[in-house]
């Protein structure tokens, strides 16, 4: 039988092994996040170099003592960043906005309303999601430019205004609502959309901001499409403007003065994610309210 003290001894044993395995983890985390930071660090760091002194360094310096804003100052005036701060803003706001109500108004017509072949039809949507990438922007490409309208924030905008994983996910979500719900707004009259507006949409809040936050991150950071159908500079966005900055704004060897320019551009991200990070853990997690 243990006596006593022994048990105290495993207690005190216990609690120094559970101690050592929370330090490692605290460590391990620790570093895992100075890997993750430090090329955030870096290129803020190269921002406020003059271009003198990073040049004329032969060692990596991870620090320096004469910082400097002219870096930013060019970014502005060498290039119009501002024009393409400006262009991406109404892109992403546009975009999203679109695709939030085409998204909403999908979701649920495919959640509550019963139709014959709705089943069908969903799962012949979903299969598009096994489509390449490549094969939707070629045919995209295609159709914007047999409707004239390249270098147009229509034609940047359009092929992007619909989402079928943001659908399936309003979807779930929209279904865990209690039928009860449904059938007792009915039974009181209310229209559909009144009843979206006035329960669905309340209750499912956390995964509509999610999709909203994705798709404004998906759109800031969109390369692909925006580079294929604009090649007049005034609706460049930000990220196909970094490619024009770097070739015909500071050119290639002046290194400060483009990380300026990607600390301005990605600022905006960092912040969005930061003001709403607990309202897209909580979407992702657990996206509406269970039946």
């Amino acid at each position: 039988m243990t006596s006593h003290k022994d048990y105290e001894t495993m207690q005190r044993a216990a609690r120094r092994k559970s101690g050592l395995l929370q330090a490692l983890t605290y460590l391990g985390l620790s570093i895992w996040a100075v890997v993750v930071l430090f090329p955030f660090y870096w290129m803020v760091l190269t921002s406020l170099k003059s271009y003198g002194a990073y040049n004329s360094e032969h060692t990596p310096v991870f620090f320096t003592l004469s910082p400097t804003l002219e870096n930013y100052e060019n970014a502005f005036t060498a290039v119009p960043l501002g024009g393409y701060l400006l262009n991406t803003l109404i892109f992403a706001v546009a975009t999203t906005a679109i695709m939030v109500v085409v998204s909403t108004l999908a979701a649920y017509a495919f959640a509550r309303l019963k139709f014959r072949g709705k089943n069908l039809l969903f799962g012949l949507f979903l299969s598009m999601m096994m489509i390449p990438s490549e094969l939707v922007v070629i045919t995209n490409f295609v159709t914007i430019t047999n409707w004239d309208m390249r270098n147009s924030f229509p034609g940047l905008i359009l092929p992007s205004i619909t989402s079928v994983f943001y659908i399936y996910l309003l979807k779930e979500s929209f279904e865990q609502v209690p039928d009860e719900l449904y059938r007792a707004a009915k039974v009181d009259g209310t229209s559909d959309l009144k009843y979206l507006w006035k329960v669905m949409i309340p209750i499912c809040r956390p995964t509509i901001v999610t999709i909203t936050i994705l798709k404004l991150i998906e759109c800031w950071n969109s390369y692909v499409w925006p580079r294929l159908i604009t090649d007049d500079q005034a609706y460049f966005l930000v990220s196909n403007g970094i490619q024009e900055i770097r070739e015909n704004g500071f050119g290639r060897e002046n290194v400060p003065a483009m990380m300026a320019a990607v600390v301005v551009i990605s600022v905006p991200l960092i912040l969005l994610f930061l003001a709403f990070r607990n309202k897209i853990m909580e979407g992702v997690s657990r996206g509406g309210m269970k039946g």
